[in-house]
């Protein structure tokens, strides 16, 4: 009979716990990117993002659609990593030094080809 229970118990313990584990979600974020060396370097930088599962930008928009997992980052944390590569995103202004780092085509005040 205890080990019925005990069973039983531990069946309701990982089922509750597995409904808290979210694998998956996705963010837009509005980026400063403006031209294709722009979407590499956030689509590589990002890769290696702890939690993010797949990220793609689209230049056109500027938004970055990023697959991640909430157990391991938050959406702060990736607006944070991509202001750390130079680039603005959403209300988080690019990091001042990366900034200054990006070619020329990359920065936010080149003219758009």
């Amino acid at each position: 009979m205890k080990n019925l229970l005990f069973l039983f118990l531990a069946m309701i313990i990982g089922c509750t716990g597995s409904a808290q584990d979210k694998k998956n979600e996705t963010i837009k974020i509005k980026t400063s990117a403006v031209c294709d060396m722009c979407k590499d370097r956030i689509e590589n930088g990002m890769a290696y993002e702890k939690g993010v599962k797949d990220i793609t930008l689209d230049v056109k928009t500027e938004i970055a659609t990023i697959h991640y997992n909430p157990n391991k980052t938050t959406p702060d944390d990736l607006r944070k990593a991509i202001s750390k590569l130079g680039y603005n995103a959403d209300s988080i202004a690019a990091d001042p030094v990366a900034y200054k780092k990006l070619p020329g085509c990359c920065k936010k005040d080149a003219s758009k080809n």
